[in-house]
């Protein structure tokens, strides 16, 4: 346990200060109206709503879980989430534009404007249930669960209690502030995380000796394997081997799921922008600084505890080590500060998705089917009632996860193969409502399906989200159920779309002349040749690979820069540059 002496507490002091003036401050503008207080007006700039971006996917769970990667499989394990980049890239130079030309409050709102009859109803209204309330606490779970986590490493707390503190200052705050609020202290939670976790690194490795010396050091721990420190695994073409399950992330996972078009608090972000051009730019940059700058401080420090703690002690599971080297390696002060930009991660995430799951509740649900006729001062109301209850129940939530890291891979399983029907919406007349209907209960009932069968298998021993269902010998991993969970969706989906009729023609007329999307529309487009569209081109996809590319070669190089290969990095850097001259151009021709 930590003792903190009197700078800390000045430092944690502060920065609980500054974040309720800011949310007292942002109160009554916040409070004026819907979409003020789920969008800020849609008047945000390109750099504000980025570094949000950044920061809402930055919270105290996400070096735990990294760390955790590492611990059990390695730097290459990250790929869970640097697939990501393929999809991200696609929202560049895509899916933003339509988004902000789309006017929508949510994304669930743009299903009416896109889909026609009952089930297009029907289908907004589950999604936002399901994704304000299922989803939404499962995220919400974990990222109580990892400040709780930080507290009891760190402070000795018991981490429920931990859980109820924090959480209370987070919802005292979203409460106030909304969207506004949201965003502006997202670009100072972002500055100290990032300070933080780089400080964290920085200490952790001249702790060690250097990061010449960790990497000695390294292989004498008994967690060190051969794809330790592989950005890209070896191993073979075996179902259970690392290489395969980096075949699958990189080729399948990318474009499967729920977040193939945007994702809902990314789109948000979108939708509040003051253009186009700014929704562009926005994604543009957290695509960067998502992907390329914040992952390899936590992978340091990972590396590192590996050496400190090759044995966790009794009754802290891996993703516990990061709070462990904070407490190792650092002094008075710092000890306050990091603790500080934990708290700023957490609260940044937490308060995303409170504001977010309020906004699905209020205008997906309430205003659309309980209270159309409800006042902007009704709608508010409801919103601040909904953020109060979201929060209660994913307390609840967060005392009975058991890993973080499992967490994030159930999540991803229950949005598995709605992808193609979200990207194709766009492009293909053909596809109606019950395509996502189809291909969101698939991926739902066969993701909760596979932990039914896991628990009758392991009876009184099943752990939610970490115990694998069992097929003979072999353990089903996220990789496996990835390539059950997709083809069935896919096949599902299709035959959906065929056996049910279009959508009628005004519907998709109106949506074809507002989002002018390109691709295949078939009778809407010779009903409408007015229209210009430039979505879709193919030209785009070169740029797509060649931003994605050079994503890649930045990220790829810091981390061979920060392990001390220059020599390496220095061709990765040119991918990147190359990468970076393909996306200045298309950004300034369009």
């Amino acid at each position: 346990m930590a003792h903190l002496h009197t700078l800390d507490w000045i430092v944690i002091t502060g920065y609980v200060v500054l974040t309720l003036a800011l949310g007292l401050a942002f109160r009554k503008r916040a409070s004026s109206s819907t979409e003020e207080y789920f969008l800020s007006g849609r008047s945000l700039p390109w750099w504000v709503l980025g570094t949000s971006m950044v920061a809402t996917t930055f919270a105290a769970d996400t070096p735990l879980a990294v760390t955790g990667f590492i611990r059990n499989h390695g730097i290459w394990y990250n790929w869970f989430g640097w697939h990501y980049v393929l999809s991200q890239m696609l929202a560049v130079f895509l899916f933003s534009r339509f988004w902000r030309r789309a006017e929508v409050l949510t994304d669930n709102e743009l299903i009416e404007k896109r889909y026609s009859g009952k089930p297009a109803a029907f289908l907004r209204g589950f999604k936002a249930g399901y994704f304000a309330i299922l989803y939404n606490f499962i995220v919400l779970g974990w990222v109580l669960k990892g400040m709780g986590t930080v507290a009891e490493a760190v402070l000795g707390m018991d981490p429920r209690v931990a859980v109820i503190g924090g959480a209370a200052l987070a919802l005292s705050y979203a409460l106030l502030a909304g969207f506004w609020g949201v965003v502006i202290t997202d670009v100072i939670q972002f500055g100290l995380a990032m300070a933080g976790s780089i400080a964290v690194s920085v200490m952790a490795v001249r702790h060690v000796g250097g990061i010449a010396e960790l990497k000695v050091r390294l292989t004498e721990s008994p967690l060190f394997g051969e794809n330790t420190l592989a950005f890209i695994p070896g191993g073979g073409m075996g179902l259970e081997s690392d290489f395969f399950k980096f075949l699958v992330f990189v080729t399948l996972m990318w474009w499967a799921s729920h977040n193939a078009d945007g994702g809902g608090y990314l789109i948000q972000r979108m939708a509040a922008a003051k253009n186009e051009r700014h929704a562009r730019g926005a994604t543009l940059w957290f695509v960067v600084a998502n992907n390329a700058l914040r992952y390899w401080p936590w992978i340091l420090t990972g590396l590192v505890s590996l050496v400190l703690f090759p044995v966790m002690p009794e009754g802290k599971g891996e993703e516990a080590a990061y709070p462990l080297v904070m407490l190792e390696v650092l002094g008075p002060g710092l000890l306050g500060l990091l603790l500080v930009s934990f708290f700023a991660a957490f609260m940044s995430t937490i308060d995303t998705h409170l504001n977010w799951g309020a906004s699905y509740l209020v205008n997906d649900i309430y205003r659309r089917f309980l209270r159309p006729e409800a006042t902007e001062k009704e709608s508010v109301f409801a919103a601040k009632i909904c953020v109060f209850m979201m929060m209660v129940f994913a307390v609840m939530v967060a005392f009975w996860l058991t890993s973080i890291g499992r967490a994030w891979l159930f999540v991803w399983a229950m949005g598995a193969g709605i992808g193609p029907v979200l990207v194709l919406r766009w492009f293909w007349w053909r596809i109606n409502a019950w395509s996502e209907i189809a291909a969101l209960a698939t991926s739902v009932t066969l993701a909760v399906g596979f932990e039914v069968v896991a628990a009758v298998q392991t009876g009184s021993d099943y752990a939610l989200f970490a115990t694998p269902v069992r097929l003979g010998d072999m353990a089903l991993q996220t990789h496996h159920k990835a390539l059950i969970l997709v083809p069935v969706s896919i096949a599902v989906w299709l035959l959906a779309t065929f056996m049910t009729r279009p959508v009628d023609d005004e519907r998709l007329a109106s949506f074809y002349r507002k989002v002018r999307p390109g691709g295949w529309w078939g009778p809407v487009a010779q009903a409408n040749p007015d229209v210009e569209c430039d979505g879709f081109r193919w030209s785009r996809l070169g740029v797509w690979a060649a931003g994605s590319a050079g994503v890649y070669g930045f990220l790829f190089g810091l981390g061979k820069l920060v392990l001390g290969e220059p020599s390496a990095a220095a061709p990765l850097f040119v991918l990147a540059v190359f990468g970076g001259v393909v996306v200045a151009r298309e950004l300034r021709n369009t």
